[in-house]
């Protein structure tokens, strides 16, 4: 007798495994990042980029794709996202230099932005709404059980097979991915009639966000450089603005701000991003570089905080269907916050215990954030917006991802000049014991920074409302 798998779990199924791949390999590469500086003999900014170029081409693309995604299909789309991250994870291990891996990690992030954009409306819509939050928050286990095979692997792989092996390993996940997806995945959303794509708003929504987003993360963002881009991009995106404003069906659909949960959910989402990001950058640098672990051992010590994700993002998320995501949400932010602080007191003389606690927090506060904020952004929204509104709600969280690396070295620089710091940074190598004070002030105050402005993504989550009503916020809202 052939067994029927509900649809439901067929979106669920291969979402995630596009999850599950995104994960694994931003992981690996977070805690490989001091061995693949070193074995390509690559600069800090080599590093930078390694890592924040995927997620700029993916912030800068979403909005985009998630339109275009709503037109013409969001099932084809994710598909070819599948084939161009499998790709560009073969062209990242053959990379010869620092600067043809940045290269190739942009294709990658092309990839990904064709998976991020349309996975959680995939879900969205294979999932009855009274069932939505436990789907995404089923999909987010996968992103933390990829983060624990990556953490893992890393460790194991970069010293055994080269560092060259932790993109290898997408391959086969990537090629099963896409092939499953072709065969099992079907089209269920309804494609609105009579409408046409906005070229012009999206033409100058990827300029304006791709300037404002290289000034603030190449070079000095305080240089006088840096402010004339910074300007120019804010002068693209003001005009941005007023061009979708007057366009029938925009790209950058500004009326669902309208909605108290999008806008308030969205905001939450971006400074918690903006500051919870810069976590495993700055915890690889404190477990390696100051307590002097191996890239193993860094990578094992933080399995327990992807554990805990891992086990109650689904709990998380089935709660929320039941009493809605502001409190949840609101008492995520807190632990996250409470999580950098705590990590802002530790030094050279920590014991394990206490690093220990700091992710534990992590992890508890991540948990219990993310899958009820996301099924409140994306259950405030209408079906066929669905695309736009989860390309916007990544566009912002992907932004944040991009600036935190840089936002944490500019915190880092005004304890720490900026020169030393790079050298530091792309070393394997302990830190003197003269140096070793300030780099640990540097490190403490930049947590310390990040953890107030996560307490303040507790007022728009508190001020999203109560336990949400999808249609009826919508037909008010739109």
């Amino acid at each position: 007798m052939k067994l029927k798998m509900d649809y439901k779990w067929v979106a669920l199924s291969v979402t995630t495994v596009g999850v599950f791949m995104s994960s694994l390999d931003s992981n690996i590469v977070v805690i490989g990042l001091p061995t693949i500086l070193q074995k390509l003999n690559a600069s800090i900014v080599h590093g930078i980029w390694i890592i924040t170029g995927y997620a700029l081409m993916t912030a800068i693309l979403l909005v985009v794709l998630g339109r275009l995604a709503d037109l013409y299909g969001r099932v084809r789309l994710y598909n070819l996202g599948f084939a161009i991250f499998t790709v560009g994870s073969l062209f990242c291990a053959l990379s010869r230099t620092g600067t043809q891996l940045v290269i190739f990690r942009f294709l990658q992030g092309g990839g990904a932005a064709l998976l991020t954009a349309n996975s959680v409306a995939i879900i969205t819509d294979a999932f009855p709404k009274e069932e939505l939050g436990m789907g995404l928050g089923t999909n987010m286990m996968a992103m933390n059980l990829g983060a624990i095979v990556g953490l893992t692997l890393g460790g194991i792989m970069i010293p055994t097979f080269g560092w060259q092996s932790i993109f290898l390993i997408n391959i086969p996940i990537g090629i099963f991915g896409t092939v499953w997806g072709t065969l099992r995945l079907k089209e269920i959303s309804v494609k609105p009639v009579g409408q046409k794509f906005d070229y012009a708003g999206a033409i100058l929504y990827c300029i304006g966000l791709t300037t404002i987003l290289l000034a603030l993360a190449v070079g000095d963002p305080l240089s006088l450089r840096n402010l004339i881009i910074l300007g120019g991009g804010i002068a693209i995106f003001v005009a941005v603005i007023f061009v979708e404003l007057r366009q029938k069906f925009p790209t950058l659909d500004l009326a669902l701000f309208k909605i108290r949960l999008f806008a308030a959910g969205n905001l939450a989402s971006f400074l918690n991003s903006l500051a919870f990001s810069c976590g495993p950058f700055l915890r690889s640098l404190f477990l390696q570089l100051v307590l002097g672990y191996s890239t193993l051992k860094a990578g094992l010590i933080l399995i327990p905080m992807e554990a805990i994700v891992f086990v109650l993002s689904p709990i998380s998320g089935r709660l929320s269907d039941r009493y809605g995501g502001r409190v949840l949400s609101s008492v995520g932010l807190v632990l996250n916050a409470s999580a950098l602080i705590w990590f802002s007191t530790l030094n050279q003389n920590s014991t394990l215990s206490a690093v220990i606690v700091s992710l534990m927090l992590f992890g508890f506060g991540r948990a219990l954030f993310m899958p009820p904020n996301t099924s409140s952004i994306m259950g405030s929204v209408p079906a066929v917006k669905r695309g736009v509104a989860n390309g916007i709600r990544m566009t912002l969280n992907m932004t944040g991802g991009v600036l935190s690396v840089p936002f944490s070295l500019l915190l880092m620089t005004l304890v720490m000049p900026y020169n030393r710091l790079s050298q530091i940074v792309g070393s394997t190598q302990l830190i003197s014991s003269n140096e070793l004070p300030i780099f640990l002030k540097a490190i403490n105050h930049a947590c310390l920074i990040l953890g107030i402005i996560v307490l303040i993504a507790i007022i728009p989550s508190l001020l999203r409302g109560s336990k949400e009503q999808p249609d009826a916020i919508t037909k008010k809202s739109l």
